[in-house]
């Protein structure tokens, strides 16, 4: 009993479990018939969902009022510019994935210059950057599809021992991001600052450099998901990364991440990216329309979002 009460205070129970939940009501109209095919596409849309939102539970973490909201436009711009230097030519796929961290290590660099030198709040100077970020995009796709090698476009849709590519390297992500936040210094101190930036800086923790590092590594996240989702979709578009925007945000918060920062939750994120995928698919399967879809989604997220809400702080 004590196991199953501890079990129900963590908070990446209630993102998997309202995926599982929702998955079983979408098998049960198909009668089990699309099992295989919808875990399939669950894992392999929630990759995106997970990568960007790794990237974004970090920086919520630092503590209230940190976010980025340049994910989109740099998922874009990423995309846009490393597909028009590969030029469908598989020798430059590797030139092509490191332009694309370059560019996130750049728009992170150019966040956090704004959050530091002008000091404007994080929401209205990675808004400001992703205006900057989003026109660099237009300015270079200049309204083409362009098409990626045509090794990234099967490696990327294509699966590995049962599981979708784009699924094992969300998984990799997130292996390196939970070693970063339990077993390293910097995940300590990301989260103390989280806790409380005054007492952080009391204890001589580094709170610039933690923070730059931080806007660095969710760009960077993000750039990575745009370059994987281009060649995925076969092309890089202009509103590629639109969807994700409260999409990076939403699983953070439905994954057990506390928005006050100071405690951060890396499965619950994969609960939540499952489920935001999932509950769409029911919707869909149950044949409801566009405006009542929303609306049950609406309600579907805070019904979770009030389950999750008891849990005692500090929770795992």
């Amino acid at each position: 009993m004590r196991m199953l009460d501890r079990v129900s205070r963590s908070p990446w129970i209630w993102s998997w479990l309202a995926a599982f939940v929702v998955w079983f009501a979408t098998i049960m109209v198909t009668g089990g018939a699309s099992t295989l095919d919808l875990s399939q596409a669950a894992l392999t849309f929630a990759a995106f969902s997970i990568i960007v939102g790794i990237g974004q539970m970090f920086v919520i973490t630092l503590g209230p009022g940190n976010v980025d909201l340049s994910v989109p436009s740099t998922m874009t711009l990423a995309g846009t510019v490393a597909l028009k230097l590969m030029d469908v030519d598989n020798a430059m796929i590797v030139p092509g994935l490191v332009v694309a961290v370059l560019i996130g290590i750049g728009v992170g660099m150019l966040n956090y210059a704004l959050i530091k030198a002008l000091r404007i709040p994080p929401i209205i100077a990675t808004l400001s950057v992703s205006f900057i970020v989003q026109s660099a995009a237009i300015w270079t796709n200049r309204g083409l599809r362009i098409k990626p090698p045509s090794f990234l476009a099967d490696f990327t849709t294509a699966n590995s021992f049962g599981l979708p590519n784009v699924a094992i390297i969300a998984l990799i992500i997130s292996i390196f991001a939970w070693f970063l936040l339990e077993k390293t210094v910097y995940g300590r101190w990301i989260s103390a600052i989280g806790q409380s930036t005054p007492a952080a800086k009391m204890a001589g923790i580094p709170v610039d450099g933690t923070r730059f590092v931080t806007y660095v590594f969710c760009a960077v996240l993000a750039s990575l998901a745009g370059y994987l989702l281009a060649c995925f979709s076969g092309g890089a578009a202009l509103n590629m990364g639109s969807e994700y925007l409260l999409m990076s945000i939403a699983v953070v918060v439905l994954g057990g991440t506390a928005v006050a920062g100071g405690d951060s939750n890396v499965p619950g994120i994969w609960g939540a990216s499952l489920f935001m995928f999932l509950v769409v698919s029911m919707l869909n399967t149950y044949g409801l329309g566009a405006g009542i879809r929303l609306i049950m989604t609406g309600l579907i997220i805070i019904s979770v979002i009030m389950l999750a809400g008891g849990r005692q702080p500090g929770a795992r």
